[in-house]
């Protein structure tokens, strides 16, 4: 992941962008790029002319961004619509990252999937894993192969108000972060039953899995049993997560965390 904020990408290479810049816009009329933001999972670019453009018709351009560590070029070499994403409008990106030597790399490792590819997102992750929306000129470059890209994918788009934390309790639940500290707990390639009560996932039911835990924006309300064994247990919870205190084992139920606030909740294999 890239973090930025959105108003560095005003920096780029606006020549690079010329099919786009150019068209309709009179011979020798210099176009400039004033304000750029996420909508959703698109790039917004405004020019100069009172033209807006969005990710589909920035295919192949190539963006100067500025970041902590000074400007880096960010090609995008494709879009296209998710094919699997459960809610419409998510935008898939295939973006390369110049390297010092002049060479492009993929900016995103494989995903599950096999997908290398993400999309820009205004959200912020703090370092105890809390996710905070911002405003659409602020926003990160997230990958398919990471939570916050995944949690949009499964359906949970945090720039709606009424889905934001359910977005920030999935966030929780991929990275199995139960004490809500930003300690992940899980492992790449786990499988994972979600669902919740406003119908965007509903449970599978497999008869080999088993209720996980409840969750929200602050982590887990209870957990039944812990999804990975090598990486924590119930006894490690009680003595880390004294707001777990009583709602570890068999007294985590649905229903229980249900009562509890839970918004999403998750099944796996014990």
């Amino acid at each position: 992941m890239i973090r930025f904020p959105g108003f560095a990408l005003i920096g780029a290479i606006l020549a690079l962008l010329a099919p786009s810049l150019a068209r309709a816009a009179p011979t020798g009329t210099k176009v400039e790029v004033t304000a750029v933001a996420a909508e959703g999972t698109q790039f917004r670019l405004t020019l100069s002319d009172g033209r807006i453009l969005r990710s589909p018709e920035l295919a192949g351009a190539t963006l100067t961004i500025r970041t902590a560590n000074g400007p880096r070029r960010i090609k995008l070499e494709t879009v296209e619509r998710d094919p699997d994403a459960k809610a419409e409008g998510v935008w898939l990106h295939t973006m390369m990252v110049e390297q010092s030597d002049g060479s492009m790399v993929p900016l995103c490792n494989a995903g599950p999937d096999g997908r290398r590819q993400g999309f820009p997102l205004s959200s912020r992750m703090h370092d105890d894993g809390r996710t905070e929306i911002t405003a659409p000129e602020v926003f990160d470059l997230v990958c398919t192969g990471g939570a916050r890209a995944k949690c949009v994918r499964f359906g949970y788009r945090p720039w709606l108000a009424d889905e934001s934390a359910l977005y920030s309790s999935c966030v929780r639940m991929v990275r199995a972060d139960y004490c809500g500290d930003g300690a992940g707990t899980t492992r790449d390639g786990m499988s994972i039953d979600l669902y919740d009560d406003k119908g965007i996932q509903a449970a599978d039911n497999q008869p080999d899995q088993a209720f996980e835990a409840g969750w929200s924006p602050e982590g887990a309300v209870c957990v039944a049993h812990v999804r990975v064994k090598e990486h924590t247990s119930l006894e490690t919870l009680a003595h880390t997560c004294p707001r777990l205190t009583g709602k570890l084992g068999p007294t985590c139920t649905e229903d229980s965390a249900r009562a509890m606030g839970a918004r999403l909740f998750n099944r796996s294999f014990r």
